[in-house]
């Protein structure tokens, strides 16, 4: 069955098609391949550009032939039932930078270029809405590629499952109520930026990381030993969160924690933000924007190392980054990735690099609506 197309979720399957891995969200639709859009008055346009402009085009639509091809294969490999070569979703989602990465260099070179705005809401500069098409087969390739394992332990309320164990962490940590709130929204942020707000999917593109969280195997375990030093005092301050993990627990069994929904939230979280969780007041103060806290977190994700120095130097936003690894860390997950300008910088501030995420604008924008919808139902409930 067909779905209807849903904006949010296809911009946000976009956002996430262009960082660390790709979640989809499309339902079962299956478009037909874009063709390249014809170009008004190509030959007299043709021979009214320069040299640079003329090898920026050629640039594009060698990219998006290539962008194209990748997806009949995988397409015909996954209606055959073949198997899929390792870790598939990688060829994709280099030809789809490439794609992007093209056409920004060609529309800062061609400026008549820009096109009109597309449902995704990615800035025009950056993508040709003619080719949206090519993104909803792109989403619903990853869709198959990395579904749930079989044995997946899924649950009927995982937006709540987040927010509830960022809130319960940060009650234990002693923070006020509007701050455990912030904790329970922020949480949600990094599940939608991880996973598209999927649970327990797999990962196309790494053979590492998995599950609501995107989580490795020591990760997992690292956030299993801090979540269980912590539990007593979660049981003393929630006890309905401390019984649910007792449940959630004893399901898993000897099971990979990563795909239960619950635990592998829980052991995600523990692993790379809780220890975080009591500065978040100080956060709060910082950086006001509810959207650019939640980035602060993603890049813990991202470059943690550099971001905790940021924290602790006194001048968050204008720390400076510029060792080359990190700025390659960045545009691995779409920062700093699109066009010449952005990918022949040298460093960059921790004000321009949350300026530079709004990839990751909408999935916040979502987990934000999300919460809010949650605390509305527990004010109904009572």
């Amino acid at each position: 069955m067909t779905m209807p197309f849903d904006r949010a979720g296809a911009a946000a399957a976009l956002a996430l098609a262009l960082m660390a891995l790709d979640a989809g969200g499309f339902g079962c639709a299956r478009p037909a391949l874009a063709q390249s859009a014809p170009t008004k008055s190509a030959p007299a346009q043709a021979a009214a550009l320069s040299k640079e402009q003329t090898a920026a085009v050629a640039a594009y639509e060698a990219a998006l032939r290539d962008f194209k091809a990748v997806l009949a294969e995988r397409r015909r490999q996954t209606d055959a039932k073949e198997k899929l070569p390792d870790r598939p979703g990688q060829a994709l989602y280099l030809a789809r930078l490439q794609v992007m990465s093209t056409y920004k260099d060609l529309t800062d070179a061609v400026p008549s270029r820009i096109g009109r705005p597309n449902r995704f809401g990615v800035p025009p500069a950056y993508f040709d809405a003619a080719i949206e098409p090519l993104i909803e087969e792109y989403a619903a390739l990853f869709a198959i590629m990395q579904a749930p394992p079989a044995g997946a332990q899924a649950s009927a309320s995982p937006f709540k499952d987040v927010a509830d164990l960022g809130r319960a962490i940060a009650r234990a940590t002693g923070l006020d109520a509007a701050t455990v709130d912030a904790a329970g929204r922020i949480s949600l942020g990094i599940f939608f930026a991880e996973t598209n707000g999927i649970q327990n999917i797999g990962n196309a593109r790494s053979n590492t990381y998995k599950g609501s969280m995107q989580t490795g195997v020591a990760e997992d375990l690292k956030g299993r030993a801090a979540w269980s030093a912590l539990l007593p005092k979660i049981a003393e301050l929630a006890p309905e969160v401390a019984a649910r993990d007792a449940r959630e627990t004893k399901r898993v069994g000897n099971g990979d924690q990563r795909f239960n929904h619950w635990t592998g939230v829980r052991n995600g979280l523990m692993n790379g933000h809780a220890d975080l969780f009591a500065k978040i007041p100080a956060i709060m103060r910082m950086l006001p924007d509810p959207i650019d806290q939640m980035k602060l977190f993603q890049l813990i994700q991202i470059i943690p190392t550099p971001t905790r120095a940021a924290l602790a130097s006194g001048n968050f936003e204008g720390y400076r980054v510029s060792e080359p690894r990190v700025m390659g860390y960045l545009r691995n997950n779409s920062i700093f990735t699109f066009g010449k300008a952005d990918r022949a910088r040298a460093s960059a501030s921790m004000r321009e690099i949350l300026d530079a995420m709004w990839l990751f604008t909408i999935k916040f924008e979502r987990a934000r609506a999300v919460f809010e919808e949650i605390k509305a139902q527990e004010k109904r409930a009572g």
